[in-house]
């Protein structure tokens, strides 16, 4: 992720590493809403990233733990909270539901992943979660993304020769699994930090959910 704040002195994009460490001074978190898969699958998924870590050096494969992405986005802590609470409003309104998981794909020259079959329902989570962009929206260059092709991701980042190589391999390889949907789990860090830590779960309920005007608007 690039973070184009601008020194006004050279009207120059500053590094990744001095974002960093202004994101840190303000107190910025990344934020991850996500789908987890239940313990079995997660283990079995983790097998295949700690295979990948090892037999394509790509330590971040096996760091990267299973989950299917459904928005991703920086804000202040402050702000934490109110979007916590937004989020929990927003999973009770939402039904429960079957991912099927089926071999694997690619984003050609860089990710390898497991293929999602079960792709609406979760667009659909994240076209409701996208009523509360305005709170997850830090300012107008760090707005947050919203899934648009479901997928787990295995690796990604890779150098040209290890996605040559692996997906040589994993293109002919066979995987299958499936979970019920029935959590999203809001993950945080503050910005520099490695390990994301669990915010909060929201469990989709299906339910009848009154939104107040005030919600609408953040």
């Amino acid at each position: 992720m690039e973070h184009p704040f601008k020194k006004k002195e050279k009207e120059q994009f500053v590094s990744e590493e001095e974002a960093k460490e202004l994101f840190r001074s303000l107190k910025v978190h990344e934020y991850l809403l996500v789908l987890s898969p239940h313990e079995d699958l997660w283990n079995k998924i983790m097998i295949i990233k700690e295979e990948f870590a090892n037999t394509y050096n790509c330590r971040f494969a096996a760091s990267l733990k299973p989950h299917i992405t459904i928005s991703k986005f920086v804000q202040h802590q402050m702000v934490e909270r109110r979007i916590d609470n937004r989020l929990k409003m927003i999973a009770m309104g939402l039904p429960s539901f079957k991912i099927d998981l089926d071999n694997f794909g690619s984003f050609p020259t860089h990710t390898l992943y497991i293929n999602v079959k079960t792709q609406e329902p979760i667009k659909a989570i994240a076209k409701k979660v996208k009523e509360a962009q305005k709170l997850m929206t830090l300012d107008k260059n760090n707005k947050p993304y919203f899934i648009t092709e479901p997928h787990l991701t295995i690796a990604r980042k890779l150098l040209p020769w290890q996605y040559e190589k692996a997906w040589l391999e994993y293109s002919n390889r066979h995987f299958s699994g499936s979970f019920m949907a029935d959590h999203l789990l809001l993950l945080g860090r503050l910005v520099g930090d490695k390990a994301y830590k669990i915010i909060n779960r929201y469990e989709l309920m299906n339910l009848a959910v009154e939104t107040k005007q005030g919600d609408l608007f953040g």
